[in-house]
């Protein structure tokens, strides 16, 4: 048995799932090596992946032909501007393009659970939004929240992240970010229960104030909490060269402090 079958076994007889059903391999992983570590028990030796390097050579060769001409114009005029759900290979091929050519941080393969949207309309692609899991411990966000550790570890699913909005570089729209991120609140609930089985209670985001005045959350009703301390979580041996970002919260359910705060959410359950 492979140390991977061996995670998957413990898991399956543990009910160790995440919110979204599925197992939670590279804890329980973590949880093994670390207790052979202790000389509590020994595992299987790793077993050897295949290389990535051609995988990774070949990432976002697609090159797209974009616009000569910028898209400028009031928001009535460029029609219903809509979030369109990536789905399929070949759209998330093309989305992935897109940010990792036009958003200042590029493109990085996003763990856990995520959603893509692009932002569409009669006009054509507008831009991208990526959904995916909310930071691990923020003083400014848990202490606003109110949760105790334990809660926070346990419920951190139902708070996810708006990790990447790109308007595209050639779209001169007023007031068209704040109108997606009014869109996003309004249907992301749904969109994750039937993507992941459960609905999300908060949403938060992290804006580089040296870039960005993050003018569109205020517009769309998000709340400033603060700022983030620039140091990343910490981990042994590892040294973070990040800078403080303001953090941006807006409330999915009137009750959501509550339901975070006291007892444990149930997600998707596994029959």
């Amino acid at each position: 048995m492979s140390r991977r079958e061996l995670a998957e076994t413990i898991c399956e007889h543990w009910g160790w799932v995440t919110a979204s059903g599925a197992l939670k391999l590279t804890a329980c992983l973590k949880v093994l090596e670390e207790l052979e570590l202790q000389g509590d028990l020994q595992l299987p030796p790793k077993q050897k992946k295949a290389s990535t390097e051609r995988v990774r050579g070949a990432k976002h060769t697609m090159r797209t032909a974009e616009p000569d001409n910028k898209l400028v114009g009031k928001l009535s005029e460029v029609g219903p501007v809509e979030l369109q759900i990536v789905a399929g290979g070949e759209e998330v091929k093309l989305w992935n393009e897109y940010l990792d050519r036009h958003h200042y941080l590029g493109y990085s393969k996003p763990f856990g659970c995520t959603l893509r949207y692009f932002i569409v309309s009669g006009k054509g692609l507008l831009g991208c939004v990526l959904l995916a899991g909310a930071a691990k411990a923020i003083k400014v966000r848990d202490e606003w929240i109110g949760w105790s550790r334990l809660r926070r570890q346990q419920n951190l699913p139902w708070v996810i992240n708006n990790t990447r909005l790109l308007i595209f570089p050639w779209v001169e729209i007023p007031h068209l970010a704040s109108h997606v991120l009014g869109q996003l609140a309004r249907r992301v609930r749904q969109d994750w229960q039937t993507r992941w089985g459960y609905e999300p209670l908060l949403l938060e985001s992290f804006v580089d104030p040296a870039r960005y005045p993050g003018t569109c959350y205020r517009a769309a009703g998000w709340l400033e909490l603060g700022s983030t301390t620039g140091m990343g979580l910490a981990r042994a041996g590892c040294i973070y060269t990040s800078t403080p970002k303001t953090i941006y919260v807006k409330a999915l359910s009137k009750d959501f402090r509550q339901r975070l705060c006291t007892g444990r959410l149930q997600g998707r359950v596994i029959e």
